[in-house]
C-alpha cells in the first residue's frame, strides 16, 4: 500500500542523493501532503555539512508548501486538495505548555511522530528518517495533523513555505519571545531569512531604532529596504561602532547565525537589562562564555527562541494577512529559486552567504 516518490536523501555527511523511496498511506490523524514549494534553511545545511548530527539515513526539509493529497479518517482540520504549509512545532493540544499557550514547548511532540510503521522505506525496506516528522525534500509527505495548517488559495505558495521557518521564528522571536516595545531598540545578527524576518518583526512591533549587523553588503542592503533603520559591518569594532549610533547598547538583540561568537557579540551589544535572544542552532560542543557580572550587575539575559515560541495555527494566517496587507516584505526574501534536481547548488548559495532566502520548486506529482 506504500507509494513510491522521489526523495533527496541524506544518506552520508555532505551528500543528498536522489533516489525512489516508498511512503505509507496516512494513519488516523495524518495528512499526506504534495509538497509545491520548499524554502531551505541553515538547519537543512547543518545536518548536511555535519554541523549537527542526526540519524541517516533521512529526508531533510521542513519549510514546505503544498497541497493536501490524502487524509487520515480522523482528521478535520484539513481535507483534500487544501493548500497548507507545515510546521515543526506540531503540539498535542493537551499538556501543560500546550494548554497554557506554549505550544513550541509541547512535551509530547516527539509521541505525535510516533507510530506503528516508518514513514518511509527504502526498497530494501529500511527505515528512512524524515527532518521534524516532515522530510519536504520529496514528491510526497507524511505529517500528523498538528502540523499542518490551511492558507488562503490566493497566497502565493512560494512565499508560504517561508511561513514554516523563517518568518515564524524571526518575527514571532521579536513579538512573542521577546515582546518587543514600541520604542525598544533592537539589533539583529545576521541578515539570512531568519534575521530579515526580524528586522520586520521589529518594524511591525514599532521598535524606535533597529540595527542590521552583517559582513555583507547586500544583505545590509536588504534589512534597510526592509526595515533596518542602521546598518553595521560585523567586525573588531562593531561593539563600539553601536555605542556611538545609540549611547549604550540595545535593548534587545537578536542572533540569527548560530555561533557562538556572534551570542557572545550579542551579550556585549545589550544595554543594562537588555536581552539576547538567540535563534541560530549554535552546536552545543561550543559552549557560549557568558560574563556573570552582566547577569547581576547588569540583569542582561541570555535565552532562546524555538520557531519564535510559535502558535503557528492562530499565526500563520495572521502573517499572512501581513504579507497581503504590504506589512510583510516576503517576495523580496526570496533570492533564489532552484528546481528540486539542483537542492545542492541552492545549499551552497546558503553556505557562501549570497543567498536571503532560497526555495525549492518540487515536481509536481510524486
Amino acid at each position: 500500500m506504500r507509494t513510491p516518490i522521489r526523495a533527496a536523501v541524506l544518506n552520508s555527511c555532505g551528500r543528498l542523493d536522489y533516489e525512489t523511496v516508498h511512503i505509507d498511506l496516512p494513519g488516523p490523524d495524518e495528512v499526506r501532503i504534495r509538497p509545491l514549494h520548499v524554502g531551505l534553511c541553515h538547519s537543512d545545511l547543518h545536518y548536511i555539512d555535519g554541523t549537527h548530527q542526526t540519524n541517516l539515513p533521512e529526508i531533510l526539509g521542513h519549510e514546505a508548501a503544498g497541497v493536501v493529497e490524502s487524509v487520515g479518517s480522523a482528521v478535520a482540520s484539513v481535507k483534500v486538495g487544501d493548500r497548507v504549509v507545515t510546521s515543526l512545532t506540531m503540539f498535542c493540544g493537551s499538556c501543560r505548555y500546550c494548554v497554557t499557550g506554549r505550544m513550541a514547548l509541547c512535551s509530547n511532540r516527539t509521541q505525535l511522530r510516533d507510530r506503528p510503521q516508518p514513514a518511509v522505506v527504502t526498497d530494501a525496506g529500511q527505515a528512512v528518517g524524515t527532518m521534524g516528522g516532515i522530510g519536504a525534500f520529496a514528491g510526497l509527505l507524511l505529517v500528523h495533523q498538528n502540523g499542518v495548517v490551511r492558507v488562503a488559495d490566493d497566497l502565493p505558495l512560494p512565499v508560504a513555505s517561508l511561513f514554516g521557518c523563517a518568518v515564524l521564528t524571526g518575527v514571532g522571536a521579536v513579538v512573542r519571545s521577546a515582546r518587543v516595545a514600541t520604542g525598544d531598540t533592537v539589533a539583529v545578527i545576521g541578515c539570512g531569512g531568519i534575521g530579515l524576518s526580524a528586522v520586520q518583526g521589529a518594524r511591525i512591533a514599532g521598535a524606535s531604532r533597529i540595527v542590521a549587523v552583517d559582513l555583507s553588503a547586500t544583505k545590509l542592503e536588504a534589512a534597510r529596504s526592509m526595515g533596518a533603520t542602521d546598518t553595521l559591518e560585523s567586525g573588531p569594532d562593531v561593539v563600539r561602532e553601536l555605542n556611538d549610533l545609540l549611547g549604550a547598547g540595545v535593548d534587545h538583540v537578536f542572533e540569527a547565525v548560530g555561533r557562538r561568537e556572534t551570542v557572545e557579540l550579542g551579550l556585549q551589544m545589550l544595554s543594562p537589562g537588555g536581552r539576547c535572544t538567540v535563534l541560530g542552532m549554535v552546536p552545543d560542543d561550543t559552549p557560549i562564555r557568558v560574563s556573570a557580572s552582566d547577569l547581576y550587575f547588569l540583569e542582561k539575559t541570555l535565552t532562546g527562541a524555538f520557531i519564535g515560541s510559535s502558535r503557528f495555527t492562530v499565526d500563520i494566517p495572521q502573517l499572512a494577512a501581513l504579507y497581503q496587507q504590504g506589512r510583510l516584505q516576503l517576495d523580496e526574501m526570496i533570492s533564489h529559486r532552484v528546481p528540486f534536481e539542483e537542492l545542492s547548488t541552492g545549499f551552497d548559495r546558503l553556505a557562501d552567504g549570497s543567498a536571503l532566502r532560497v526555495v525549492a520548486d518540487m515536481p509536481l506529482g510524486p
